[in-house]
């Protein structure tokens, strides 16, 4: 088990907390603060207890060099804003001009050290690179789960070389994801969708031995259909190296019942305003694109997430980005999120496209929660252990 702040007294000491501060920016200008207002809380409570708060985290791929564009200056303004407080940015993330900057830090005080990865020992987890980063430091906080599944020197080489611990949005992440798959009250159901069976393999092959039922949508579902033998036609998004695939983790799902669409959304071209048919599964027609599923199937989904105690999701069901074939994405949203607010349902959902599909359907704020990790999320449900939460638990 872990660390979190609740285990340190942070009175006086020297604390680097590793955030993820890699925000979508524009010109400058930061497009989306989610990523710095998750961070709030966790540098709010280390300030707030005494504590000198040495912010460090990466911004885009300079790939170990330092490098104007990726600097991170721009960020401190918006963490200053969001969380309440001043914050003093560094022109360096090690180094004698940073050490001496540090060690002039008074209890409350925080600075922001520039991009971690303008250095090529960040991203090769090297020993002596993290030991720069340690030095002077008493307490080591990671509060960036979505680099968690990277070993680099700041996420894995420094917990090493410090007490360490969770911050509070690395521990609701690893506290909402046990309850999800790691320890799920059940029933426990995963609805998974995409375009495609190949990226997500081992995900899948790791929920079937986690949950009662597996919801597959998405142009996975078509190469599950057609591994069936039902035959999808020209329009369809089969991957037909993935064909035996499918029939293998059909045939040894054990106790998990999979639930794929019995009825499809086609169109006569895949842009906005088309008008949206709906077939059976048996009944497609030749060279259509297949966009969404049906009616029936969002039903037949729905009725299982309806019995269900705990819901994982990952992937959008149709082509959400597109009206209307965002249909069935939003219908199923609604239903998860109606069982949330009732209590009758824990909702655990992540990754890049299912985060936009409900805030699309704008249910994103009454699930259980949504993780915005990305890659670290889709490890996570691999069953993939993380080097940045294991070094963190021994």
């Amino acid at each position: 088990m872990f660390k979190t702040l609740d285990d340190f007294d942070f009175n006086g000491k020297t604390v680097f907390i590793r955030a993820d501060l890699n925000v979508p920016a524009k010109d400058g200008q930061i497009t989306d603060t989610t990523r710095i207002d998750r961070f709030v809380p966790t540098l709010k409570y280390v300030v707030e207890h005494g504590g000198k708060a040495v912010v460090a985290s990466h911004f885009g791929r300079p790939k170990g060099q330092k490098n104007p564009e990726f600097s991170m200056a721009f960020l401190a303004p918006a963490l200053e804003k969001a969380a309440g407080v001043t914050v003093k940015f560094i022109d360096d993330c090690v180094g004698e001009g940073r050490d001496a900057a540090v060690k002039a830090m008074q209890p409350g005080e925080v600075v922001l050290l520039e991009n971690l990865r303008f250095y090529a020992g960040e991203e090769a987890n090297d020993r002596e690179f993290a030991e720069s980063l340690a030095h002077g430091m008493d307490i080591y906080i990671n509060d960036a789960f979505s680099t968690a599944h990277r070993a680099h020197a700041s996420t894995e080489g420094m917990a090493h070389l410090l007490p360490n611990g969770a911050g509070r949005l690395m521990q609701e992440e690893l506290e909402a994801l046990d309850k999800a798959l790691g320890n799920p009250v059940h029933p426990a159901v995963a609805l998974v969708g995409g375009s495609k069976v190949s990226t997500k393999l081992d995900l899948l092959g790791n929920l079937v031995k986690k949950v009662d039922y597996l919801l597959i949508g998405g142009g996975m579902a078509h190469t599950f259909l057609a591994a069936q033998g039902i035959p999808m036609g020209e329009g369809s998004l089969v991957e037909p190296d993935m064909i035996d695939t499918a029939k293998n983790i059909l045939a040894n799902a054990g106790a998990c019942k999979i639930v794929l669409p019995v009825d499809l959304v086609w169109a006569d071209a895949f842009a906005e305003g088309q008008e949206a048919h709906t077939a059976d599964v048996n009944a497609l027609p030749a060279g259509k694109p297949l966009l969404d599923i049906g009616e029936k199937s969002v039903a037949a989904f729905a009725d299982v997430i309806k019995n269900a105690k705990t819901l994982i999701w990952n992937g959008p069901v149709g082509a959400f980005e597109i009206k209307p074939f965002d249909k069935a994405t939003n219908e199923i949203a609604k239903v998860v999120a109606d069982q949330t607010k009732a209590g009758a349902l824990t909702s655990v959902a992540g990754g890049g496209d299912t985060v936009s599909a409900l805030k699309k359907a704008g249910v994103k704020a009454d699930m259980t929660y949504v993780s915005a990790a990305g890659g670290a999320f889709l490890e996570w449900m691999e069953g993939k252990s993380l080097p940045g939460v294991a070094i963190l638990e021994k």
